[in-house]
């Protein structure tokens, strides 16, 4: 362990090191330079020494002292047998987090997906469309970025739910004035605004805030088979899920 000390009687700095054999050396050297020691990896008693000259002034109580560390990013030995020639000397580039570009996450590059809810569970149906949106399903996933794809919902009215919920379940909206609450049943929305079923689970199921407000424009809920998204040629959306349909 190397480590530097200065002495408030005499004008020197002294560097002190501990060395593998035990021993210790002390070497003292003017206060205009500045001997840093810094740990090689992978070497348990040697360091890597640079000295710096620093500007001293009578007039001032502190001297700025200001070192600028090697950078030492090197690979790790363990890691070694993946490199050949110049890169085992060179900085790791192997170990750096990678994060999305804009050119990664171009809106007119991502697939759109299409989707009927005839006889599909609510949730689950609602758990699978929000995973596609929000990229999950991609090797690239970032939770703060907007990685994934569009998905299309057809047949919205003739979407499932388990149980009791048709008549349990319920919907409330409040028109911002007192006594303005109103409380419908799933069967009753149903009937109503079938789309907005869906909409309801699928934004649960997504960040709150400006992410995902723009992650719940990749939706488009349909009634009906027909859908005006031709042109972007969408595909099958793929349901891993297999109790996803509802039992007869």
């Amino acid at each position: 362990m190397a480590m530097l000390c200065a002495s408030s009687s005499t004008p020197t700095f002294s560097l002190h090191s501990s060395l593998t054999n035990g021993t210790t050396s002390n070497r003292s050297i003017p206060t205009n330079s500045l001997l840093v020691a810094f740990p090689l990896p992978h070497s348990k008693s040697s360091f890597l020494l640079t000295q710096t000259t620093i500007p001293l002034t009578s007039n001032s109580k502190r001297s700025a002292l200001r070192v600028r560390a090697q950078e030492l990013d090197r690979v790790p030995l363990e890691q070694r047998w993946m490199f050949e020639g110049d890169e085992l000397d060179g900085p790791d580039i192997w170990n750096k987090t990678w994060y999305p570009k804009a050119a990664d996450h171009v809106n007119t590059e991502k697939p759109w997906y299409v989707v009927d809810a005839t006889d599909k569970i609510l949730g689950r149906l609602a758990s699978t469309i929000a995973n596609h949106i929000r990229g999950k399903d991609l090797p690239t996933y970032t939770p703060s970025v907007d990685m994934g794809a569009f998905v299309i919902v057809v047949n919205a009215e003739k979407v499932a739910v388990s149980g009791k919920k048709r008549t349990q379940k319920l919907y409330r909206r409040h028109s911002g004035r007192p006594g303005g609450m109103t409380v419908e049943t799933f069967d009753q929305l149903q009937q109503r605004i079938p789309e907005r079923i869906i909409e309801h689970a699928v934004r649960g199921m997504l960040p709150k805030g400006r992410l995902g407000r723009a992650l719940f424009n990749h939706l488009k809920v349909y009634k009906g088979p027909d859908h005006p998204h031709e042109a972007q040629k969408p595909v099958e959306l793929p349901i891993r899920d297999k109790r996803i349909n509802k039992e007869r």
